[in-house]
C-alpha cells in the first residue's frame, strides 16, 4: 500500500493495525502478547476470535498483556512451558520505515518484549503513523540494575548518550520494572548505525535490555483512520 496517505494517530489507526494483526493468528498458535496501547488493540482482537472458537495460547510480555490477556478470555502460558512463540504482536514507540528497525520501552517491558519478540517465528509490528520515522532519533530507553544505574550512566555518556533516569508519575521514586530494574532514558540523537550502537550498549555491564530492536521485525502494520499500511522486511 506504498503512498496510501496516512491520517491519524488516535485510537482509531491503533485499532485498525491491532485488529489487522490479530487476523495473522492461526488455530494452534502461540502468540507473543505485545504491551502498550495498539498491541492492546490485537489482544482485545484476539479475545474475540477465541470467543468464537480459535484455539490459541498467549505468552504475556508484563503485567499489564497478561491482565488484559485474562479479562478478554485468552489462555495463557510461559515461554518456558511453551517452548516456541509461533507469531509474536507488539507495538513500537519509533520505527525506521526504511530498515524496520524499532525504538522500543516506552512501557518499560521491553527486556521481556524482546525475549518474546526475538523467540517468535514471525514478529509483527503494530504502530499508528506518529511512529513512523525515516532513521531513529528518539531516547533510547535502558533497563539497568539498580546497583548499576551510575556505572552505567558514565558509559552511555562516554557513547555520546544523555541518560535520564525515569520518573514514576502517579508517585514519589523513580519507575520500577516488572523484574526490578531501573529504566535511564537515553538521548543520542540521530542514530546513524543502530545495530553499533544496540552491540555497544548490550556490552555494558549492568544493563538488562535496551530498547533498539534491530533486524527483529518481519513486517510492521500502521494503522490510519481509513486503513492499514504493511511495510515488509526479511529479519535476520
Amino acid at each position: 500500500m506504498a503512498g496510501m496517505k496516512r491520517t491519524g494517530g488516535g485510537e482509531t489507526a491503533k485499532r485498525h493495525a491491532g485488529e489487522r494483526a490479530a487476523e495473522a493468528i492461526d488455530d494452534g498458535d502461540v502468540v507473543g502478547l505485545g504491551t502498550g496501547s495498539t498491541a492492546a488493540h490485537a489482544i482485545r482482537a484476539l479475545g474475540r476470535r477465541v470467543d468464537a472458537g480459535l484455539d490459541v495460547t498467549g505468552v504475556a510480555t508484563s503485567f499489564q498483556s497478561r491482565e488484559l490477556a485474562r479479562e478478554v478470555g485468552v489462555p495463557l502460558t510461559t515461554l518456558d512451558e511453551a517452548g516456541n512463540v509461533d507469531i509474536a504482536i507488539d507495538g513500537a514507540d519509533q520505527f525506521d520505515q526504511e530498515t524496520g528497525a524499532l525504538i522500543k520501552g516506552g512501557g518499560a517491558a521491553h527486556a521481556r518484549e524482546k525475549v518474546v519478540d526475538a523467540s517468535a517465528d514471525r514478529f509483527l509490528v503494530v504502530a499508528d503513523p506518529t511512529k513512523v520515522a525515516r532513521g531513529l532519533d528518539a531516547s533510547v530507553p535502558i533497563e539497568v540494575l539498580p546497583a548499576a544505574r551510575r556505572p552505567v550512566g558514565t558509559e552511555i555518556d562516554a557513547l555520546g548518550g544523555e541518560p535520564t533516569l525515569r520518573r514514576a508519575e502517579r508517585k514519589d521514586g523513580p519507575v520500577v520494572t516488572d523484574n526490578g530494574n531501573l529504566v535511564l532514558d537515553c538521548a543520542f540523537g540521530a542514530l546513524a548505525n543502530p545495530g553499533a550502537l544496540a552491540a555497544d550498549l548490550a556490552s555494558i555491564p549492568g544493563v538488562v535490555a535496551h530498547g533498539l530492536f534491530v533486524d527483529l521485525a518481519d513486517a510492521v502494520l500502521v494503522g490510519t483512520d481509513e486503513d492499514v499500511e504493511r511495510y515488509d522486511y526479511a529479519a535476520e
